[in-house]
């Protein structure tokens, strides 16, 4: 059941997170299922996480298009192109490239022209993500197509449908594994249980992979109560409304679990406002923005991506593909959980390998 608030969505009733991924694998349950996949995998980590290899013999330039969700506070899709494009510098790969950036969950039609022209204009490889049933319509002509070979970013539980014609590459950070991290932060927190509300990101994967994973983990979680949750529009303006209801209508919150970096500032500028700033709050992903806000305190914690992983993993994988061998159906890559309790040390030596190329 949902109610409409403020223009933004309660919820009342969660569905727990093995329902809401039904139709994908998870990751941890994919690699399980097929070990040449999970040897692949570690094989392709090795790469991400040793110095370039570069390419030996001479290639003629590939054509890559790149449609993604960059225009939000989090970094995360700015780095991970620049990552992808320096990766693929240092291993000696020529490469044209193509970038169309929009807003989460808007200018879908900005997004389709740009998707068709891509396989228009004959591109070898096309960067993408999935978030939405318009997305994955799409997604389904790209692959009953073969020359354009498809990278689905910020994804990494394999669609059980496309069993047989996966796309070339799903690559991020496993949204369920990192939401497991921030609920053992939490628990660790309230050993004794807490009061908290969720913010979701927009109706979609992201939601229910971040959101409904880390109610289910704290349902295992002595005395934690779900107090409330609230789909927003993914944004911060719909964030700070969601966390200003909450907030009134919760006065013994402990903390509020944010699915992404927008909604979580949002919830910042809500507890400021109404001075309840001992009520906790979480980042997700763990980008420059979020990280100053741990260190100055407005942040409880983040799981914090090795951010630059996932561009190099790319870039890896169609080295790869030049060289035909075999590329690993998905890849996620580290986290590391940081606290507003840490040293600021720790942080930067996090900071210096997570973002080694998009500096």
């Amino acid at each position: 059941m949902y109610h409409y608030l403020l223009g933004i969505m309660l919820l009342v009733t969660v569905p727990s997170a093995q329902a809401s991924l039904n139709g994908y694998w998870s990751y941890d349950e994919f690699l399980a299922r097929y070990p040449e996949q999970k040897a692949l995998t570690a094989t392709l980590d090795k790469q991400v996480q040793a110095d370039p290899a570069p390419m030996q013999r001479a290639l003629a330039p590939i054509k890559i298009s790149v449609v993604v969700p960059g225009q939000q506070i989090s970094d995360y899709w700015q780095r991970n192109v620049r990552a992808f494009e320096r990766r693929l510098q240092a291993l000696n790969i020529p490469y044209q490239l193509k970038e169309v950036t929009t807003r989460p969950n808007n200018d879908i039609r900005e997004q389709s022209a740009s998707l068709y022209a891509a396989l228009r204009d004959g591109a070898d490889y096309l960067v993408f993500t999935l978030n939405s049933v318009r997305h994955r319509k799409f997604i389904n002509h790209v692959l009953s197509q073969k020359k354009t070979k498809l990278i689905l970013q910020n994804i990494t539980t394999p669609v059980k449908a496309w069993q047989g014609n996966q796309p070339f590459l799903y690559v991020g950070f496993d949204h369920q594994r990192g939401s497991q991290l921030l609920a053992d932060y939490y628990q660790t927190r309230y050993p004794k249980g807490a009061n908290y509300s969720v913010l979701f990101f927009s109706q979609g994967y992201v939601s229910d992979a971040r959101g409904d994973t880390f109610i289910e983990t704290m349902s295992r979680h002595g005395d934690s109560q779900l107090v409330s949750a609230y789909y927003t529009k993914g944004d911060q303006h719909s964030g700070y409304q969601a966390a200003k209801a909450m907030l009134n209508n919760n006065p013994q919150l402990d903390f509020i679990y944010a699915c992404a970096t927008d909604v979580a500032f949002g919830a910042i500028k809500a507890l400021e406002e109404l001075g309840r700033e001992e009520v906790g709050v979480n980042g997700w992903g763990g980008g420059s923005a979020e990280l100053d806000a741990v260190m100055s305190g407005q942040l409880d914690a983040t799981v914090m991506r090795m951010n630059d992983d996932t561009g190099v993993a790319m870039a890896e994988a169609i080295k790869r593909d030049l060289q035909q061998k075999a590329v690993p159906v998905v890849y996620s890559g580290r986290f590391n959980v940081v606290t507003q309790y840490d040293d600021p040390d720790r942080i930067e030596k996090l900071k210096q390998h997570a973002f080694r190329y998009s500096d």
